[in-house]
Formats: C-alpha cells, sequence, structure tokens
C-alpha cells in the first residue's frame, strides 16, 4: 500500500502539475536568488532565483516519462526477443541469449552514457539508450516462460486445432508471463529515473530550461556549502520515488504470487 501510495501521488503531481505548481519552473527572480526554504518558497530558490518546489513538481514529469516509455521500450524488445528465443529454438535462441549476455556483463550506466554520446542529449535519446539497455531481462523472463509450458498438453492442443505461431504465443504463453513480467517492469522504472538522473547530471540527459532531478542536483554542487536546499529537496525525491516503485513492485509480487510472502 506504501508503495502504491507513492506512485499514485506522484502520478497525481505529475499529471496536474500546472495546478500544483506556485510558480513558473523555469522563470527567474533574480532579487530571490539562493533563498531558504520559507513561507514564499517551501523549498528554496535557485541561484537564478527559480522556486525548487516548482521545478521538483514539473520533474516529475520528465521522470514518469522516462520511467514508462524507456521501460515500455525494454518490454516490446524483450519479448520480442524472447518468443524468437523460446519459442523457436535452435540458433536464434543461442544468439540471443548469446547477446543477452553481453548485455548484462555490460554496466547499465556506462551503457548509457555511451549510447548518449553517440546520439547526443535529449529527452527522446533517453528513452532509446534506458529502452534498449533493459530489453535483456524480459527477454530471459518470457523466454523462461515459454520454454516451462510449449509443449503442454493444451499448447499441443493448440496446434493440432491449426493456432497459429502468433496466436499460441499471445494468447496461451503471454498470460502465463504478464506477472513476472508486470512486477520486473515495475521495478524497472525506478531503475530508469535513477539512470535519467544521472544522465541528466553529467549533462548528457535532459537539458535546460526543462526541469529534471537529475540536473537540478548538478546545479547544486557549487552551492552545496551556502545552499544545501538545492540538493536536498531533489535527492529526496529520487529517493522516495524509486522506494515507490520498488515497493509497489514488492507489493505486485506479493498479490500475483502468494507463496512469496514471508
Amino acid at each position: 500500500m506504501v508503495g502504491l501510495s507513492i506512485v499514485l501521488l506522484l502520478v497525481i503531481i505529475a499529471i496536474f502539475a500546472p495546478l500544483i505548481a506556485p510558480f513558473d519552473p523555469i522563470s527567474r527572480v533574480k532579487e530571490d536568488s539562493l533563498l531558504g526554504p520559507g513561507r514564499t518558497y517551501w523549498f528554496g530558490t535557485d541561484l537564478l532565483g527559480r522556486d525548487i518546489l516548482s521545478r521538483v513538481i514539473y520533474g516529475s514529469r520528465v521522470s514518469l516519462e522516462v520511467g514508462i516509455i524507456a521501460v515500455g521500450i525494454s518490454v516490446i524488445i524483450g519479448l520480442l526477443m524472447g518468443a524468437l528465443s523460446g519459442y523457436f529454438g535452435g540458433a536464434s535462441d543461442a544468439i540471443i541469449m548469446r547477446v543477452a549476455d553481453i548485455f548484462f556483463a555490460f554496466p547499465y550506466i556506462l551503457g548509457a552514457i555511451a549510447i548518449m554520446t553517440v546520439l547526443g542529449p535529449g529527452i527522446i535519446n533517453i528513452f532509446i539508450a534506458i529502452g534498449l539497455l533493459g530489453w535483456a531481462s524480459f527477454a530471459r523472463i518470457f523466454r523462461g516462460s515459454i520454454l516451462s509450458i510449449k509443449n503442454k498438453e493444451y499448447i499441443e492442443a493448440a496446434r493440432a486445432l491449426g493456432a497459429s505461431n502468433y496466436r499460441i504465443i499471445t494468447k496461451h504463453i503471454f498470460p502465463n508471463s504478464f506477472a513476472p513480467i508486470i512486477v520486473y517492469a515495475t521495478m524497472n522504472v525506478g531503475t530508469a529515473i535513477i539512470v535519467e538522473a544521472a544522465l541528466s547530471f553529467l549533462g548528457i540527459g535532459v537539458q535546460p530550461p526543462t526541469p529534471a532531478w537529475g540536473k537540478m542536483l548538478s546545479e547544486s554542487l557549487d552551492y552545496i556549502d551556502i545552499a544545501p536546499w538545492m540538493m536536498i529537496f531533489p535527492g529526496l525525491v529520487i529517493l522516495i520515488t524509486v522506494l515507490g516503485f520498488v515497493l509497489l513492485g514488492d507489493g505486485l509480487r506479493d498479490a500475483f504470487d502468494p507463496k512469496m510472502k514471508q
């Protein structure tokens, strides 16, 4: 329930950001530079006099977009690769699994940095970079489900009745893989948010003036001694958001498989 509450709150904040944010997240008020948290600016202001609370609120939109879209790309690629590998087997299975091993061996952040260096900064390229890096786990999950049931009697019966491979995979095999895929996808949203924050922190992710939590952390480094709130609030929001998706994933796992409860 805690994870679900955190995620729902984040979604509501992102959707209604224009109504919730007290100020324009990109408007500059130089005379309000580096003001600490108070009655007017609850989270304080940054060097340019921008309201940190408003930037955190609008930054939730970026994080949710990256998390959901990038993981969605990973799921689609993973399901396609897992189906080719597990259902058809043979050379395709060997090749896809060896490629997956390579992706598993390569550090996530380094891979994202390498792809973004080639593609250039921008939110669309972040979708692509994170989406391409996360497919291997979903392919393994789907492949394992296919191998465990593809020779069962009801699958053989469907083949005997003339069902196409596409129909067998989508109507009979995928429903049995839905639970582990949705659980892992939920947890992966948190990972995607961390990677996006790291890329934006390094300057190769979301570009100004778009508010992004990682970029806000980067901008706070030179002022951490005199304006620690610039780092504290975005950092706390990232921590709580990722924790929310992890707890939601745990809750979904327990709901789909009660035997996992301790």
